[in-house]
């Protein structure tokens, strides 16, 4: 048994049978009964035995490296899918703000635009109205600078102005006249000449003297001309002349009227042959055809008068629109200075602000035009 047992050492074993690694308690047992039968039955029996252990072993040590590979899978699944979910939830706040951050700019942007669209109907509005405003200021300038030209510019020998020479006038329009006509004169013989068809002897001339302090306070003036009362110029023509003149028996009729003066919105307009019946006018309050409303007086009255726009109309007797449209000659020759449309010799303008003043107290003594 030694001798085959040494023989099987050095011989390589045959094919098909399984040679052990590592030996087990079976093993042990199986190479004795080997060794004392080696050419017996039970050497494939061991063999395959062999095999089976090792098959067993191999496939549970596969079957628990398997379930740890899968476990370590799932804790990583696991940790991946809380990561997921956390980054979902991240994504779900940063939507709902940026949601609402898109709405309330949407709003923001909806409430500027409608800011926007007013403020620009606003401007749109005002500056129509300015438009408006600045047009009837042209007409106004416009017209006044006609009558500048017709009655202030010296007229030329080939068409002389009539109103700036007296002189080639009729005999009943030379002693008073409107405009703003100079070196105004008046001569009796004139008259009597005209009325016996005779040539009429040389017009003389009205002797002046510049007063020294009314000059200085008009020179003073003249250096920064405004409207503002508060200068002595016109606080004195105010006292002297303006307030007299428009003194009339309503009182507060009169205030009103020497305020449209000032601002430049009186409107005076001559009584149509068909105007309104008497018995719809309020006598007390506007006066009427036949009663003056600012002296009260029952008066003939061809003319009448509105206050700005407030479509009110005043029936005014002719000795009161005397004295309204002397009051508004002067302001409207002193607008003409202050804006620069008097082209002329400061001496001139004085005397010319001088015969103003004059037909102011003329008015205020009752004396005016047959033609008013």
């Amino acid at each position: 048994s030694q001798v085959s047992f040494e023989e099987e050492s050095q011989n390589p074993p045959a094919v098909g049978h399984w040679k052990p690694l590592m030996p087990s308690k079976g093993d042990k047992e199986e190479p004795e009964g080997g060794c004392q039968d080696a050419g017996g039955v039970g050497e494939p029996q061991s063999t395959e035995q062999l095999n089976v252990s090792r098959l067993r072993s191999s496939s549970v040590e596969i079957r628990e490296k398997g379930s740890e590979f899968l476990r370590d899978e799932l804790h990583k699944a696991q940790k991946e899918l809380k990561l997921k979910d956390k980054e979902c939830e991240r994504l779900s706040k940063v939507r709902e703000q940026l949601e609402q951050e898109l709405e309330e700019l949407t709003a923001s942007l909806f409430e500027e635009a409608h800011k926007m669209v007013r403020e620009a109907n606003t401007k749109q509005a005002a500056a129509e109205k300015q438009l408006r405003e600045a047009r009837g200021k042209i007409d106004m300038l416009q017209a006044e600078v006609t009558a500048l030209k017709t009655l202030v510019i010296t007229s030329t020998p080939s068409s002389p102005n009539r109103e700036l020479h007296p002189q080639l006038q009729s005999p009943s329009k030379a002693g008073f006249r409107k405009g703003h006509g100079r070196n105004k004169s008046t001569s009796s013989a004139m008259v009597s000449a005209a009325s016996q068809n005779v040539p009429p002897e040389p017009v003389s001339r009205e002797c002046k003297e510049v007063d020294s302090i009314l000059f200085a306070e008009f020179q003073a003036w003249k250096e920064s001309p405004t409207l503002d009362k508060s200068c002595s110029f016109l606080d004195r023509i105010y006292r002297e002349d303006v307030g007299p003149c428009l003194d009339f028996t309503k009182q507060e009729l009169s205030e009103l009227v020497r305020v449209a003066v000032e601002q430049n919105t009186l409107t005076i307009e001559p009584v149509a042959s068909q105007s309104v019946p008497v018995g719809k006018v309020a006598a007390g309050e506007c006066g009427g055809p036949k009663k003056c409303a600012l002296s009260g007086l029952p008066r003939t009255c061809k003319h009448r008068i509105m206050l700005g726009d407030s479509g009110n109309y005043y029936y005014i007797s002719p000795s009161c629109r005397a004295r309204i449209t002397a009051v508004c000659n002067f302001f409207t020759y002193i607008r003409y200075i202050q804006q620069g449309l008097v082209r002329q010799d400061v001496e001139l303008m004085y005397w010319e602000v001088m015969r103003l003043r004059r037909e102011m107290c003329l008015a205020k003594l009752g004396f005016y035009p047959s033609e008013m």
